[in-house]
């Protein structure tokens, strides 16, 4: 699993960054030039760039991810959101699928075991790990992208032939098949006596 040490010192202002980042237009490389010119112009909000490439927004050498592009779509911001928490901080959901405020001694203890962390960077860290988490959708239906229903196929018909029916008044009746293998003759006498033969037989 994973569990981040990236923290930011301005976590409360988070939802204002991820609202800049949704708006405007994604750069070739986020740098910090970039963060003064969504406005955001401190210093201590330098710490977001190695946010966002534990988040998996960002490359190693600064550039937009996949990720980063689909949380832009404000409709699925949420969910993609989610899914980054769930890759960074894989070990915080191993203890707790769904982490809340009551759990956080809990998870300061984490970090600190994990990271060796000091108590203030430890609430720093999950100072930073909880604004993130008010902004994510970590519902079990969220980290699956909705399809699209497939329309049942109209039921088809077999078709059966009509059954004959027994005849009330006569009951069931009787039907016979013959076949008659004529011998290979030119002999014309041959096949008269033949059909002499059934004539006399069959039908007299």
């Amino acid at each position: 699993m994973a569990l981040t040490s990236a923290y930011v010192q301005v976590y409360g202002q988070l939802a204002d960054v991820f609202k800049r980042i949704a708006e405007a237009q994604a750069p070739e490389k986020f740098t910090a030039q970039h963060l003064k010119d969504l406005g955001f112009t401190s210093a201590n909000f330098r710490a977001v760039i190695p946010l966002f490439k534990a988040l998996g927004f960002l490359s190693d050498d600064g550039a937009p991810t996949s990720r980063y592009h689909e949380y832009r779509n404000t409709a699925q911001s949420k969910r993609i959101l989610g899914e980054a928490l769930r890759d960074a901080y894989g070990d915080l959901f191993t203890i707790k699928a769904q982490p809340t405020p009551a759990d956080r001694e809990l998870i300061e203890g984490k970090f600190k075991s994990v990271h060796n962390a000091t108590p203030n960077t430890a609430k720093l860290m999950a100072s930073t790990f909880y604004s993130l988490l008010d902004l994510a959708d970590l519902s079990p239906a969220a980290s699956q992208p909705k399809k699209e229903e497939k329309q049942p196929e109209p039921a088809t018909q077999a078709k059966t032939e009509p059954k004959a029916q027994p005849n009330p008044l006569h009951g069931p009746t009787l039907h016979y098949d013959i076949q008659i293998h004529l011998p290979a003759t030119k002999d014309v006498e041959v096949f008269n006596a033949i059909f002499k033969a059934l004539k006399a037989h069959l039908f007299e």
